[in-house]
């Protein structure tokens, strides 16, 4: 049986795209520079990385699956926090973006990874910004270099 996985070392002309929503922006931001610095860690210089800013986490989606289809990215990290509220807009807002996200590989042929933290309260969601657990714009961002060279790798052996 032949394994194949992805390297997490990005080549010099592959380039990621960040979608952030600004809402909840002291979670997503910390979400964004953790990303950011995964991808300069293993191998990505500033230039190969672009962050695109969204009001809220409903948009993303939206300019996730556009931006996958100008074909300049390997890879599109999806960065928000929703968390539950008093209503029921939380459940409307989280699987909207679940299913709009995970739709987009699947049609385009570009990763895109959900780095959205979806919380009942901000202390959780915190925790899931580094504070206790690892942080979610960081696994987002390992996952897309692995889930881009992986494909890089299929492309070729075609």
């Amino acid at each position: 049986m032949e394994t194949h996985s992805g390297d997490l070392f990005i080549k010099p002309q592959t380039r990621f795209a960040l979608v952030v929503s600004e809402f909840n922006n002291l979670i997503t931001g910390q979400l964004a520079e953790s990303a950011r610095q995964c991808l300069l860690r293993h191998g990505a210089k500033p230039e190969q990385i672009s962050q695109f800013l969204v009001p809220g986490a409903f948009e993303i989606p939206t300019v996730a699956k556009a931006l996958a289809t100008t074909g300049k990215y390997a890879a599109v990290i999806c960065l928000a926090c929703v968390i539950r509220g008093s209503t029921d807009h939380y459940d409307h807002v989280a699987s909207q973006i679940a299913r709009g996200v995970g739709a987009i590989g699947p049609e385009t042929g570009v990763p895109a990874l959900f780095g959205v933290i979806t919380a009942d309260t901000q202390e959780q969601a915190l925790d899931r910004t580094g504070l206790k657990m690892g942080n979610t714009g960081w696994n987002a961002a390992l996952a897309a270099i692995a889930t881009a060279s992986l494909l890089a790798k299929i492309k070729a052996a075609d």
